[in-house]
């Protein structure tokens, strides 16, 4: 599963999820495109919080170069890919970990608040990934993750603009795992849980993430991270991480109720509790209508 000697771009790598993940891959011989605009947890402000995780790795003796540009413009995400090839000579690892929050309930939420998340998240992702993947696609090699959120593949009350996003995470992860798996890029997603800025903003959190409890520190989710980018890496698939804890997330569907093109809608509701039922439901990857 080495990382060694390969070229990662990690984005909002400034702090969180992002640094653990580029000092643990440093620690195991990547070379790391660390990418953090330095802004706030809302998006504001820019900062030199790149520079300072670029210095740790340093400091470790690993190789690391900043870039602080907005994966969500599309010049900005460009020269985030640009830096790793002009730097290191190619990229053959994505991280894309860059995000933000703008909470409210959807009633209350402004379309300005949508588009911001959306932009971020989902939109920056895709960005980065596609300034990205003509170079893994050229030389046949390359590792993307995209990080999801229970938010999206579950739910969360106040997070419709991130939950959309983190869910877009799982279908475009679906996609372009097959789109790249003859080339050799695999593309899988996390879902981590810890204790970073993100999480300590949501209301009612008692979270410090200035000094987060060592059973929900960062940390412990890079793990995951690190192994969905090695050679042997899995390929559409979503783990979650959090507090040293480790499993994964898939579709299920059930063997439904088939009425054939002839029946009445008195029929479906007939059949409704059955359509309804998940007691035999399997994992599945293809469509599932024989």
């Amino acid at each position: 599963m080495s990382v060694e000697g390969k070229v990662a771009i990690i984005t909002g790598a400034g702090g969180g999820l992002g640094r653990e993940h580029a000092l643990l891959f440093a620690e195991h011989g990547a070379k790391i495109v660390v990418n953090d605009l330095g802004g706030s947890v809302d998006g504001s402000g820019k900062s030199d919080a790149a520079d300072v995780v670029v210095e740790e790795i340093r400091a470790a003796g690993g190789e690391a170069v900043a870039n602080k540009s907005s994966v969500s413009d599309r010049d900005g995400a460009k020269s985030i890919v640009e830096t790793a090839v002009k730097e290191f000579g190619t990229v053959d690892i994505v991280v894309n970990n860059a995000g933000i929050l703008r909470d409210k309930s959807f009633k209350k939420m402004t379309l300005d608040e949508w588009d911001l998340v959306i932009n971020v998240h989902l939109n920056g992702s895709a960005y980065v990934t596609w300034h990205a993947w003509p170079i893994m696609y050229e030389k046949n090699y390359g590792r993307v993750i995209f990080t999801s959120s229970v938010s999206g593949i579950l739910g969360s009350f106040g997070q419709a603009n991130y939950g959309a996003a983190k869910m877009g995470m799982v279908g475009l992860m679906n996609n372009l795992s097959r789109e790249g798996a003859s080339h050799n890029i695999h593309v899988n997603c996390l879902s981590p849980g810890a204790a970073t800025r993100m999480t300590a903003s949501v209301p009612g959190s008692s979270i410090d993430a200035d000094n987060p409890d060592e059973t929900n520190h960062p940390k412990l989710v890079s793990p995951a991270v690190l192994y969905m980018a090695g050679e042997d890496a899995p390929n559409g698939r979503i783990i979650q991480a959090a507090r040293g804890r480790f499993a994964s997330d898939a579709v299920y569907a059930n063997k439904g109720v088939n009425m054939g093109a002839d029946f009445e809608y008195d029929e479906f509701l007939a059949n409704a509790d059955e359509i309804l039922n998940l007691d035999d439901a399997v994992r599945k990857t293809t469509f599932w209508i024989d």
